[in-house]
């Protein structure tokens, strides 16, 4: 059992047999009554957004999940495919499933994904991933009186904002959280 004060950006629960992942926490303490948590988790079975509260010291069932690093490989108009690097066996996962997280997946590159038993829940994202910018329109000289941004866009379709300065082939480190520009990176 997980107690609801920990539950976090990216734990993971279960509620009335379905799977939950936190996706937004928030805490409101109210003059001399008891604590509310709010939780914006996603169904991982149906890929719903949903909004549960909590009182303070209510307690979740733990949900015993598998992880695998496996290899991303590509995606369609409705799923994204992955590969066991060892025996080479794939998994196809839906994209009602993968959600956005799916924008922070580079094609060739290793992402530990969930199992529940058989069943795929999603992939675990680090805190931050580091992406070449593939599309950015030229910052105007002369906007520099404020920290003013602009929209960049990413090889799998993620916008991000970014400073003036940044520009095509740039690689920048983004928060998987919260999908802010955090810096450039030289990796």
């Amino acid at each position: 059992m997980i107690d609801v004060n920990k539950l976090k950006v990216g734990v993971t629960f279960t509620e009335e047999g379905q799977p939950f992942k936190v996706m937004k926490y928030d805490f409101t303490k109210m003059g001399r009554g008891n604590a509310t948590i709010k939780v914006k988790a996603r169904n991982l079975f149906s890929g719903s957004i949903v909004t549960k509260s909590f009182i303070s010291g209510n307690m979740v069932e733990d949900i015993a999940l598998e992880k695998k690093h496996l290899q991303y490989l590509y995606r369609d108009e409705e799923k994204g495919y992955f590969m066991e690097p060892i025996n080479f066996e794939q998994f196809e996962i839906p994209l009602s499933i993968l959600g956005d997280d799916v924008y922070y997946l580079v094609e060739g590159e290793k992402a530990w994904v969930l199992f529940w038993g058989e069943k795929i829940l999603g992939v675990e994202l680090p805190a931050s991933i580091v992406m070449e910018v593939a599309e950015a329109e030229p910052g105007a000289r002369g906007n520099t009186v404020s920290n003013v941004l602009k929209p960049v866009k990413m090889a799998t379709g993620l916008m991000v904002n970014v400073p003036l300065f940044i520009g095509v082939g740039d690689k920048i480190k983004i928060n998987t959280e919260t999908g802010e520009y955090i810096g450039r990176s030289n990796e």
